[in-house]
């Protein structure tokens, strides 16, 4: 199996992340996929953004729940970039795309536009929350669900496979190599996140993972050929 490059917030290491531009620019570097965040506005909107309020990213202040999409339109995600909402990308690009749910609320509202537009696919959806992975998967039919954690792994093999996931999307400072052994013996892919650095690659492809989301295009190139 090949090792996938992702582009973590498109590719926010050279344009402002989860923006139209940085999807756009990780299309053109050939990454594998693009992964964005999703929240829902104070409208039900699917906006596209990784923190659940608009200070660090935006011109903006405030909660994203708190704001209409006309409100969120107003602001500047960077280099004159608006907010986009998530049927916006899916017209922008068309690689693959991993839809990652932060608000659980928004769980729902995704499954809508994934039925709809017949996307289970193109589209993975990934979550820290157990809750919003199960209702996705109960809600469509077909999709593809990875559980994503930070530092507490030790039960991430068994999180997943009890909501129905198929991968596991782990911060690769706290991977272990037990853990990997654990999810490909039960079937699940793995892959880790940040990967910026050439350290981080060879780690990567040490530790046997799947692949890799990066902040950086450069490492798709390098990618292909570090053992």
């Amino acid at each position: 199996m090949s090792f996938l490059t992702i582009g973590h917030r498109g590719v926010m290491g050279v344009a402002p992340e989860n923006t139209l531009l940085s999807f756009v620019r990780a299309e053109q570097a050939g990454m594998d996929a693009i992964e964005l965040d999703l929240h829902l506005s104070k409208d039900g909107a699917l906006v596209v953004m990784h923190d659940a309020d608009v200070d660090r990213t935006t011109d903006g202040t405030g909660p994203i729940a708190g704001k209409t999409l006309a409100e969120l339109r107003e602001l500047d995600a960077g280099d004159g970039e608006r907010v986009p909402v998530f049927e916006e990308v899916l017209e922008a690009v068309r690689a693959p795309i991993q839809a990652e749910i932060k608000d659980v609320a928004a769980a729902r509202a995704l499954a809508g536009v994934l039925n709809e537009r017949a996307l289970a696919p193109r589209v993975e959806v990934l979550s820290f929350h157990d809750e919003a992975l199960a209702e996705i998967g109960a809600l469509v039919p077909g999709v593809r669900t990875a559980l994503v954690a930070d530092e507490q792994q030790s039960d991430v093999v068994e999180r997943a496979l009890a909501v129905g996931a198929g991968a596991l999307v782990l911060n690769i400072r706290h991977l272990t190599q037990d853990t990997v052994d654990r999810a490909h013996a039960d079937g699940l892919r793995v892959i880790g996140w940040v990967v910026n650095t050439q350290d981080e690659l060879r780690l990567a492809r040490a530790l046997g993972l799947d692949g890799a989301t990066t902040d950086r295009p450069e490492i798709r190139r390098t990618g292909r050929f570090t053992a």
